[in-house]
């Protein structure tokens, strides 16, 4: 495409909405044109992106009509509008889960897979975003030597849960504090009948629980790294646990290879690796943290050691911001990948 793409953000308004409006701004995205959309309820209200001000529409089949790029950020309205706006023209790069297991439906990482976002019919998947950060630290070591299993927990913060996550975890902090009592509603998952406090808590579940125990959250995991690294053979067990972190999630990941690899083999290859970074040095304590890793554009990559016990296995600790890397900045990174390669018509 030679002339600049018209977009379409939809879910404007919201948390990954808001930053697909920072990044915008921040890595100067091309457009000849911008719409914002959102619900009903935020139709109306008035967003100023790079200096110019927006009113907020509200989103319908139509809104679509003329658009190159829509940036979805996700929510249960993709279903009803990611195939009526590919069906104008316009290709959908979607943050809801509703279509990374279509098999019609390319899930991508720019970084990992971006091969596949040729096959595309009209909408894209945009992966979980615990996916996204274990994958930044894996697909390296998966390139040096075919992974064989995995074994992850994820310290998630309250912010996957969205603009409501971040609120409950500051209402209860607050309450504690003061000694009142704390009033969950919105944790382990809003529409679950029970909620639990976050603040000064872990929460051993995020999303509902689905066949064998596992959650919602769990499978994604495990669904989509075989979709992406194209290896339905990889051993992966998952436990995702919510923590009181504002912002970046953090995993604990031990994996296991075909052959034996070193430690500075894995160092150099994750270093090398664009959008990775290792920050490991025990001698000084220096690792990844949710607290440094936030704002940041790379996933963090730390605690890289060899396993006691078996020769072929590596544990790591890895920490991204999930709003950015696993939520807009992966969305738009693929739209910039599809404009440097002229995929957009």
């Amino acid at each position: 495409m030679t002339k600049e793409p018209v977009v379409a953000i939809l879910g404007a308004t919201g948390a990954v909405g808001q930053e697909f409006i920072r990044l915008i701004e921040e890595r100067k995205f091309p457009y000849s044109k911008l719409k914002l959309l959102a619900s009903y309820r935020s139709a109306g209200k008035k967003l100023t992106v790079n200096g110019q001000e927006y009113t907020v529409e509200e989103a319908k089949p139509e809104s679509f009509d003329g658009v190159d790029i829509g940036l979805f950020a996700g929510g249960s309205i993709s279903k009803e509008l990611g195939p009526e706006a590919a069906k104008r023209g316009c290709v959908v790069i979607d943050n809801s889960s509703t279509f990374r297991m279509d098999p019609d439906v390319p899930l991508v990482v720019p970084e990992v897979n971006p091969e596949d976002i040729a096959w595309h019919k009209g909408i894209i998947a945009n992966p979980n975003c615990s996916t996204i950060i274990m994958l930044m630290a894996l697909k390296p070591i998966h390139d040096l030597s075919p992974i064989k299993r995995i074994i992850v927990s994820t310290y998630q913060a309250v912010s996957g849960a969205g603009k409501e996550g971040i609120d409950e975890l500051r209402d209860e902090t607050e309450a504690y504090l003061k000694g009142e009592e704390m009033q969950p509603k919105i944790l382990p998952s809003k529409s679950l009948p029970k909620h639990y406090p976050i603040a000064f808590n872990l929460i051993p579940q995020i999303d509902k629980f689905v066949e064998k125990d596992y959650t919602k959250e769990e499978m994604k995991m495990v669904n989509e790294t075989h979709k992406m690294l194209h290896d339905d053979s990889i051993a992966i067990t998952a436990t995702t646990v919510r923590v009181p972190v504002f912002r970046s999630h953090a995993e604990s990941v031990y994996v296991e290879t075909a052959d034996e690899l070193t430690v500075d083999a894995v160092r150099k290859a994750i270093d090398a690796f664009p959008g990775a970074q290792v920050q490991d040095n025990p001698a000084e304590m220096e690792y990844p943290m949710p607290l440094f890793t936030s704002e940041k554009y790379d996933c963090y990559v730390g605690r890289i050691r060899k396993d006691l016990y078996n020769p072929k296995a590596i544990n790591l600790w890895v920490s991204g911001d999930q709003i950015r890397k696993g939520a807009a900045l992966n969305a738009l990174q693929i739209a910039e990948y599809m404009l440097a390669h002229d995929m957009i018509h």
